[in-house]
């Protein structure tokens, strides 16, 4: 882990982490573990204060050892960081997982931190931006704000889980999420099963 710098390793594809306040965030620290074991990628990271609160509750991970699974990581309030400009060419941004309260700002364009004006700027620019909103049951406004963030863009991917796998446990049913999340923006991987089709008995 580095701290921020304008360099960039020859080579190797920028990819916005963000990881907001909403239960859920071992799927965005999964999605950090296996990316710094692609070579060709390189991971900016910015985890909110709420997700600070969030990681204490429901993991045992140290935040400075998230951190290290990050290239560069970014302040929340550091508005004047790289990938807050659209010149800072990224191949897309997740958001593992989006809370409702930054959905909604993303929704609205009210970027009051970095990790909101990076998706913004991830929009207007026309990169891919995934939104692994974790909230359940959802109520109109919710729907409302997920379909505006799509029509400006955004990709609604809600963490659910894939039963055709036959997970045996809690980490199959991370890895499987993660890897069909990561694939959606393009990064192959093998974390996840593909559907077969059944086969005649």
């Amino acid at each position: 882990m580095s701290v921020e710098s304008g360099s960039q390793h020859a080579a190797k594809q920028r990819l916005i982490v963000g990881i907001s306040g909403a239960s859920g965030v071992v799927l965005g620290i999964r999605a950090l573990e296996i990316l710094s074991q692609i070579d060709t990628i390189e991971t900016h990271l910015l985890i909110t204060s709420a997700a600070r609160l969030t990681i204490s509750q429901e993991t045992d991970w140290a935040i400075k050892d998230i951190h290290a699974l990050a290239d560069i990581v970014y302040k929340e309030n550091d508005i004047s960081a790289s990938i807050a400009s659209g010149s800072f060419t990224t191949m897309g941004m997740i958001v593992l997982p989006c809370s409702i309260k930054t959905l909604s700002a993303i929704a609205n364009s009210y970027a009051d931190n970095l990790l909101v004006r990076a998706a913004d700027v991830t929009l207007k620019e026309g990169r891919p931006l995934i939104l692994g909103v974790r909230e359940t049951p959802l109520h109109r406004g919710h729907l409302r704000l997920m379909n505006q963030a799509a029509e400006a863009g955004a990709i609604i991917y809600p963490p659910m889980p894939a039963f055709y796998t036959k997970p045996r446990n809690i980490d199959e049913m991370v890895d499987n999420l993660v890897g069909r999340i990561l694939a959606r923006i393009g990064i192959e991987n093998e974390q996840y099963l593909r559907w077969k089709e059944f086969e005649n008995s």
